[in-house]
């Protein structure tokens, strides 16, 4: 897909791999929804950088774990700009809390980190399909990540959440064809604020030198690299759908 003047909904890219998303679209030539649920400020910083390259981006504040919020950010970029050709499901939550201690999550918890993880991508696909295939060459990406895989991750119910969003994919990969394609990534550890925060600096310091040196690449990701594998499932892979790719400098090899 050649990117120039196309348009694309990135959710949650006030930050992280969501805003290395946003930029690096930007920088191809597209036109890019900054979406964001609580940084406002850090999302019109986002929007900047991504106009630096030339492109126009609009900011939508939209949760999307509500179904309004999400049709709402749709019609706003189609009254915009009358297309739609990508979308990014890239914003997600969590809860840390150790997979031993069954006590530390509820059904609130998994309600809530469903509803945005696994309810939310679905809701922004059936928000954006008309849209998606009357582009003719249109491609979903999902951020995954590597606790839909193994089951590992930040709590019990992320990891599950994250394996139904797998499922998910595949599932809608079926269906979407053959405008659309729909795959996932699947990032192992991302350096940044999200994890530093949730996991404290001492082990999350930790944890990053244990991987990097595990690692067969000596790697851990960045938003930026996990934005690279982003855009290779929109920019190309035209005969791809349904799949996944895991980010984690081979750790999964061990």
């Amino acid at each position: 897909m050649n990117l120039k003047d196309k348009v694309a909904i990135v959710t949650g890219s006030s930050s992280g791999v969501g805003a290395a998303t946003a930029r690096l679209l930007a920088s191809k030539g597209c036109r890019v929804v900054i979406n964001y649920a609580h940084s406002k400020d850090a999302a019109g910083s986002v929007a900047g950088e991504c106009e630096a390259y030339g492109v126009e981006t609009l900011i939508c504040r939209a949760d999307v774990a509500d179904d309004d919020d999400c049709k709402s950010m749709v019609d706003q970029a189609l009254a915009k700009w009358g297309r739609l050709d990508v979308l990014v499901n890239n914003a997600g939550t969590t809860k840390f809390v150790p997979h031993h201690q069954l006590a530390g999550l509820d059904k609130d918890d998994f309600f809530h980190i469903y509803g945005v993880n696994v309810v939310g991508p679905y809701q922004m696909v059936r928000a954006c399909e008309q849209a998606l295939r009357a582009s003719g060459d249109a491609s979903v990406v999902n951020v995954d990540s590597i606790a839909g895989v193994r089951g590992i991750g930040s709590s019990i119910a992320y990891a599950a959440s994250k394996g139904a969003l797998l499922t998910m994919t595949q599932s809608l990969a079926r269906v979407m064809g053959p405008e659309v394609r729909v795959n996932a990534v699947c990032p192992g550890f991302i350096q940044g604020d999200w994890l530093a925060e949730g996991m404290g600096q001492e082990t999350y310091d930790k944890v990053r030198s244990a991987l990097e040196q595990a690692a067969p690449l000596k790697l851990t990701c960045t938003p930026e690299t996990v934005a690279e594998s982003i855009l290779a499932f929109i920019e190309g892979h035209s005969v791809v759908t349904g799949q996944h790719i895991i980010l984690d400098g081979g750790h999964y090899l061990i």
